[in-house]
C-alpha cells in the first residue's frame, strides 16, 4: 500500500475509516476488562486503539496516520464519558464541548493543510533517514506510544470532571474561561500563518505578523493552556484530585524541552535572520518584550 498513489480525499477517507475502527477497537477492548478499575480500562483500550493506528502507519509506510489521533482522542474520551456517566452537570457539559471545539480546531487544521498519505511530517522522515533499521520501533515507542501517553494523562481531569456530581465554582468558570480561550489563540495563531504561508513572497521569511510578532509559537501556547484550563476544571470537583495535573506538566515539558527546541533549530537552518527575530522573541507566552 506505501506505493499507492492517493490524493487528499481518498487519504482523508481512509483516515476517517481507521479511525473509526480504532474506536471499534476501543470499545471492544473497554468491555473486555469490566472488573478493572475504569481509569485502567481506559488506558488498555487506549493503548489498543494506538496499536491499531500502528498497523495502519506500517501499511501505507507512513506514520502520520497517527498525528490526528492527539486531537480525535480527547474528543472521543469525553464522548465516552458521557455515555458512561450522562450529562447531568454543568461542568460534564462543559467539558464535552471544550473538548470537541478543541477536536475541531486541530483536527480541521490539520486536514486543511495536509497534502495526503504522499506526504509524512518532517521529523519522521529526519528519523527515517538517520535510524533506517530502528525507525520502526522508534515509530512505535515515541511517534505512536509516547504521545498517547502523553494525551491519557492530560485527559485524567476528564474523568473526574464528568463522573463527580460538584457545582461550578469560580475555579471551574476560570478553567473554562482559560481553555475557550487557549483554543481561540491556537486558531488565531494557526490562521495568520496559514495566511502567511500562502503569499509566494513570503517564502523562506520569517513570520513576524499578529501573535508571532510576540511569540515564537502562539499555538503551542494555546495547546499547553488548553490542558491547564481542563485540570481547573476538573480540580473544582475536588483538591484531593491535584495529581491530575501530572498530564499538563507533561505536556508542557514535552514542548518546552523537546518540541520547540526542534522546531527553532530547524528553523535556524532554514530561514534567514532567525537569530535575531529569537532574540526579539518570546518563546511561548505572546506578550511583548520591554
Amino acid at each position: 500500500m506505501s506505493g499507492m498513489k492517493m490524493g487528499k480525499g481518498l487519504s482523508v477517507v481512509i483516515q476517517l475509516v481507521a479511525y473509526a475502527l480504532a474506536t471499534v477497537v476501543a470499545l471492544v477492548t473497554w468491555r473486555l476488562y469490566p472488573e478493572l478499575d475504569d481509569l485502567w480500562r481506559l488506558a488498555a483500550a487506549d493503548a489498543a486503539a494506538t496499536v491499531f493506528i500502528f498497523i495502519t502507519s506500517l501499511m501505507f509506510n507512513n506514520s502520520s496516520m497517527y498525528d490526528p489521533y492527539w486531537s480525535v482522542k480527547p474528543a472521543v474520551i469525553a464522548t465516552g464519558f458521557a455515555v458512561l456517566f450522562g450529562l447531568d452537570s454543568i461542568p460534564a457539559i462543559v467539558l464535552l464541548v471544550l473538548m470537541h471545539l478543541y477536536n475541531l480546531r486541530l483536527t480541521s487544521n490539520f486536514w486543511r493543510d495536509w497534502p495526503g498519505l504522499i506526504h509524512e511530517d518532517w521529523r519522521y522522515q529526519d528519523f527515517r533517514k538517520n535510524f533506517p533499521k530502528a525507525y520502526w520501533f522508534i515509530s512505535f515507542a515515541g511517534i505512536h506510544f509516547f504521545p498517547t501517553l502523553m494525551v491519557y494523562l492530560a485527559c485524567l481531569p476528564l474523568y473526574f470532571g464528568m463522573k463527580m456530581d460538584f457545582e461550578m465554582s469560580w475555579l471551574g468558570w476560570l478553567g473554562s474561561a482559560i481553555t475557550l480561550a487557549a483554543i481561540i489563540i491556537a486558531f488565531v495563531a494557526d490562521e495568520q500563518m496559514r495566511n502567511f504561508r500562502k503569499k509566494p513572497e513570503n517564502k523562506g521569511k520569517n513570520m513576524d505578523e499578529g501573535l508571532w510578532k510576540y511569540s515564537r509559537h502562539p499555538n503551542y501556547f494555546g495547546e499547553m493552556l488548553t490542558w491547564w484550563g481542563i485540570y481547573l476544571i476538573g480540580l473544582n470537583a475536588g483538591l484531593d484530585h491535584w495529581w491530575t495535573g501530572i498530564g499538563a506538566l507533561a505536556i508542557t515539558v514535552m514542548f518546552v524541552f523537546i518540541s520547540i527546541p526542534l522546531m527553532d533549530k530547524r528553523s535556524l537552518k532554514r530561514r534567514p535572520n532567525f537569530d535575531e527575530y529569537m532574540k526579539r522573541t518570546r518563546m511561548i507566552v505572546p506578550i511583548p518584550r520591554k
